[in-house]
């Protein structure tokens, strides 16, 4: 901006602060971007077209203005960011000024990523923890460029192994039988390695859903035991069988192997977790001895292998079922949260550690998509009609959340903003189920109707019970929390597994 010699203008201007004199700048450039943007403007103002365009692209250069919204019916509803790559949501109107259902659009703002860096990006999934490299300390990175080395030339050994192993014992005369057999056993353990690398990714549900883990292991296990029982009935086909027996058990070991200093530290009272898991490992070894021999003992008599593995897969299954349900787990994860608000809904307390990690479902798997609250989700998941999102925005101003719920696939959506802390993503899960519980008492209420028992709630219906949820969060949320730690609760915010969306 030129000064003016005029002594009025000169002196306005003085007053005029930094922040005002941006604001100006930056109103100016958008009124004049939107009269850009007219199709009739060169003609019916005198403006030279060649003069337009480059100031319609300073104005995108800078962020004013995008494509997206040149059309005055576009309106844009909010922005969202996972891992540093960000979206606008925009909403079209109609002549009257409303907003035209299921008109929201999504529009990318960053540019797709060198083929390099996602390669990078994939590798860096498998090989180091989230967070690398300030998750791990830094004695991390030699140790298992080491531990890679070892494994290297132990896997290199093996091969030279196996194969002097099975000429020992006299598989054949035949001098290229002992190696065909030797390459299709190292092809076998060898796919049952890389079973385990890729279920490693998952380590960390190891952390929040670690009793629906180590039992769905332990069936992997039982179903891998199974698999190679069928390799007797069709030798022939024994590489492909064996080759899926073992991956089912290799995955079934990296989860028990995962899984075990987290419950023994949980039995563990004081720093005596070496002791615990020296102990428990020796009872496991004793029982595994016993059972090795009595299995010998009854294979001498030729019993029927269906009967026995049927006989035997029962009691392994229900023995794990027994032996997860048994641990008791200081920490809030996904399961135990719901079980936690519940109770506290229905009797106004929280259950004990004892009465909560029993009433804890253990067949719910992490991997199931059906899970009727889900936090930190995307917004497009969670809103298809704009007016739904203006209509309940007003309600969390003051939050740093947004819950809603979606009839049409009938979950409750808890979307996190940007500023969102710890606590306010247990605050969000708090919120989502107590609404979850208002919507079903008010579908059991319905239900009970038989004139109204296919009918769904009206959107208004869905507004209020948002309404009313909000009211009794703010009063009841503190008392839940102080509750919770009275019976000896832990609670974490990445026990809840949150997702990685934030609005902006």
């Amino acid at each position: 901006m030129k000064q003016s010699t005029n002594s009025t203008s000169t002196s306005a201007a003085q007053t005029l602060t930094s922040q005002e004199s941006r604001l100006l700048v930056r109103e100016t450039l958008r009124i004049s971007a939107s009269l850009a943007s007219n199709a009739g403007l060169s003609s019916s103002t005198g403006i030279h077209e060649g003069a337009a365009i480059p100031l319609m692209d300073e104005n995108r250069r800078m962020g004013l203005v995008g494509d997206e919204f040149r059309d005055s019916s576009l309106k844009l509803i909010c922005c969202e960011e996972i891992d540093g790559r960000r979206w606008k949501y925009v909403a079209e109107k109609d002549s009257f000024g409303n907003f035209k259902n299921n008109s929201i659009r999504t529009v990318s703002l960053h540019t797709p990523q060198a083929p390099l860096d996602e390669l990078m990006s994939f590798i860096r999934s498998y090989v180091v923890p989230e967070g690398f490299p300030e998750s791990v300390t830094p004695s991390y990175v030699p140790y298992m460029t080491w531990r890679a080395l070892k494994h290297f030339f132990g896997g290199a050994m093996g091969v030279f192994t196996t194969q002097t192993l099975l000429n020992s014992v006299g598989i054949s005369r035949n001098s290229a039988t002992p190696g065909a057999v030797a390459i299709n056993w190292i092809l076998k353990d060898g796919a049952g390695r890389v079973g385990k690398m890729l279920f490693s990714r998952q380590g960390n549900k190891f952390d929040y859903d670690l009793k629906q883990l180590r039992f769905a292991g332990d069936l992997l296990m039982e179903l891998g035991a199974g698999v190679e029982l069928a390799t007797a009935s069709v030798p022939h086909l024994f590489l492909p069988l064996a080759c899926a027996a073992n991956v089912l058990k290799n995955v079934a070991a990296v989860t028990s192997t995962s899984t075990r200093t987290p419950i023994y530290k949980a039995f563990a009272k004081g720093e005596n977790i070496g002791d615990v898991t020296a102990k428990g490992e020796c009872v496991g070894n004793i029982a595994d001895l016993l059972g090795t021999g009595l299995s010998i003992l009854i294979s001498k008599k030729n019993p029927s292998l269906v009967t026995t593995f049927s006989l035997l897969s029962c009691g392994y299954v229900f023995s794990s079922y027994r032996e997860v349900r048994s641990v008791v787990l200081h920490t809030l994860n996904r399961a135990r949260f719901s079980v936690a608000v519940e109770s506290f809904l229905k009797t106004g307390q929280v259950p004990s550690l004892q009465e909560g990690n029993m009433q804890e479902k253990i067949f719910s798997f992490p991997w199931l998509k059906d899970r009727p609250v889900v936090l930190g989700s995307r917004f497009r998941d969670a809103f298809q009609d704009p007016g739904a999102f203006l209509a309940i925005e007003p309600l969390f101003e003051k939050e740093r959340y947004i819950v809603t719920y979606n009839p049409s696939k009938g979950k409750v959506y808890a979307l996190l903003k940007d500023q969102a802390k710890s606590d306010d993503i247990l605050k969000a899960a708090f919120h989502a189920h107590v609404l979850l519980h208002f919507i079903h008492s008010a579908n059991n209420s319905l239900s009970s109707r038989s004139q109204q028992e296919h009918l769904m709630p009206a959107a208004t219906d869905f507004e209020l019970h948002i309404a009313e949820s909000c009211k009794m969060v703010s009063t009841s949320y503190r008392h839940f929390k102080n509750n919770a730690a009275e019976q000896g609760w832990r609670m974490s915010d990445s026990l809840l597994n949150p997702g990685r969306a934030r609005l902006h």
